[in-house]
């Protein structure tokens, strides 16, 4: 799984919206619905729903409640991701980087959004997902990762434990594709990455691709949580 762009050039960004609220379903719908170069593929009301509105609707980017009533949405992240050509996650949230939040980012969703995030930026962080950008700015990355240790503590042992595994992944990495790394684990867009390291986007664009496989991760965060793991971020 890479984040290469899900939407076909010039097609619209297909979108699922899953969330138990109504209010939160209609209003989001809304928002999409006006939005030039998105589609609302569908709806789901609850985490049981997903595969069957996936399977339906084959949507690029999913918008995904965290806390719904049968199945919560960190399971249905995770049975999305370990799909083959599954669709990107932005998981929605009222609470700001909670647990539940960095084991969605975990399990492979893209971003996160707070629920009461403003529509054009709800917009824009759904068409930077299908287009293989990051949707968490430098600093927003800078604070997940400061918020990794306090909600994720890990003892002694099992903490070096995590850090020796997420070295020996990065070890495979060579000089100039670990520096990519550092700087995707930074929040940078490919456009910033290559203007950091003198590279033009399309390479940054093909080290990404390339890491995102050498590594086994799903996406530009779960880069950033590895090298936080491997104490380098």
């Amino acid at each position: 799984m890479t984040a290469s762009p899900t939407a076909p050039a010039g097609a619209p960004v297909r979108v699922l919206v899953v969330d138990d609220d109504p209010l939160v379903r209609a209003a989001l719908s809304m928002v999409l619905g006006g939005a030039p170069g998105l589609l609302l593929a569908g709806e789901a009301t609850d985490g049981d729903e997903v595969p069957g509105a996936v399977e339906r609707t084959a949507p690029d980017v999913v918008l995904m409640d965290i806390r719904m009533t049968r199945v919560d949405g960190l399971t249905a992240t995770e049975q999305l991701r370990g799909r083959p050509g599954g669709p990107q996650v932005i998981v929605l949230t009222t609470f700001d980087a909670d647990a539940s939040v960095l084991r969605a980012l975990r399990a492979g969703a893209s971003g996160f959004l707070l629920k009461d995030t403003p529509p054009a930026d709800i917009v824009a962080a759904v068409r930077r997902v299908a287009d293989g950008e990051p949707m968490l700015s430098p600093t927003v990355t800078r604070q997940l990762m400061a918020h990794v240790a306090q909600l994720e503590p890990v003892p002694g042992d099992a903490g070096a434990d995590r850090r020796a595994r997420a070295r020996s992944r990065l070890e495979q990495l060579g000089e100039r594709e670990l520096e990519v790394a550092l700087a995707v684990g930074r929040g940078l867009s490919n456009a910033q990455v290559g203007a950091e390291l003198y590279l033009s986007v399309a390479t940054v664009k093909a080290y990404v691709s390339r890491l995102l496989t050498k590594l086994e991760v799903d996406n530009r965060v779960q880069v950033a949580l590895l090298t936080h793991d491997a104490e380098l971020a």
